[in-house]
């Protein structure tokens, strides 16, 4: 036995990849390593790409506190309202409704522009509806009137006296407003001086049928007697009655209550004040007795026949 050791490389051989307490033939202890992967040269590091932060959202617009995009009932309700969603039937519907309000706007603006009652006094006001009360007075008095004659001819134990009694009552009356006889009684005097001539036969008839309608029953302008186939004209300057001409002033004879005769000239767009815009002067009396005698032939007519059995 030697004393000389050989050196330790040279009892080892290159399949030799013993580990610590390792066994076992070499070929089973050998493990292939992976081939090495080229590295990329060094180089600056990429940096992460800055992300602006989320600004925190308030309850109102939407935030839910949770990080959720769920959207709140308000918001919902103005994405269903905005933008609109129009339909072809609904621009028809809503052409048709601007259309009809301002067709109604219209008709009330000219309505409230023609209406003689506008801008009238309250006290006009009073007096027009006294006089409408009037009017509707008067007719259920001539009804209950006749009401009346009814009965007592049905009543009568002669009805043929009776007939002939009502026959002439009513011919009395039917001769005043025909014009066949004189009649008096309460009444106004209506004077119109009008120095520019400006007072025309529109006029006087428009004042004629005021008087009518508030219950005159006789009516004379300047003598001549108005009954209802009076006719008034314009000629030479000048206004003709039934083909009579008649001067300023033009005085009107009146057979009626006062109290409505009168408020009936001076309601508001009425004849005094319709006179006063062309600058005529119109004066107004009331008188306890007025005297109608001026008086019409009476005409038979040539067609008309009296149809009563």
């Amino acid at each position: 036995m030697s004393d000389e050791t050989p050196p330790p490389d040279q009892d080892r051989t290159p399949d030799s990849g013993r580990t610590p307490g390792g066994s076992g033939p070499p070929s089973d202890r050998k493990r292939a390593l992976p081939p090495e992967r080229p590295r990329p040269e060094a180089g600056p590091e990429p940096q992460p790409e800055a992300r602006p932060e989320p600004e925190p959202q308030s309850e109102s617009q939407g935030g839910t506190g949770d990080g959720g995009g769920a959207l709140t009932g308000r918001q919902r309700l103005a994405e269903a309202v905005w933008p609109p969603r129009v339909t072809r039937a609904q621009l028809i519907v809503a052409l048709l409704l601007f259309v009809l309000g301002l067709g109604l706007a219209i008709q009330v603006r000219s309505t409230s522009e023609n209406s003689a009652l506008r801008g009238a006094r309250h006290e006009d006001l009073v007096r027009i509806l006294d006089e409408l009360d009037d009017r509707t007075k008067r007719l259920e008095d001539e009804k209950r009137e006749l009401d009346k004659h009814r009965t007592e001819l049905d009543n009568s134990s002669d009805q043929a006296e009776e007939a002939r009694k009502q026959t002439a009552e009513k011919e009395a009356q039917l001769g005043v407003l025909a014009g066949t006889v004189a009649a008096e009684g309460p009444g106004i005097r209506l004077t119109i001086n009008d120095p520019k001539g400006a007072t025309d036969s529109d006029t006087l008839l428009d004042a004629v049928q005021e008087l009518r309608a508030a219950g005159a029953e006789a009516i004379q302008i300047n003598g001549v007697r108005v009954v209802a186939s009076t006719y008034f004209s314009d000629s030479g300057g000048g206004v003709s009655v039934d083909g009579h001409g008649v001067s300023q002033p033009y005085r009107f004879e009146v057979i009626g209550k006062p109290a409505d005769l009168e408020p009936a000239l001076n309601i508001p767009g009425g004849v005094v004040q319709t006179l006063k815009n062309k600058q005529a002067k119109a004066s107004i009396s009331r008188s306890e007795k007025i005297t109608v005698d001026a008086l019409r032939q009476a005409k038979r007519p040539d067609y008309a026949r009296s149809s009563s059995q």
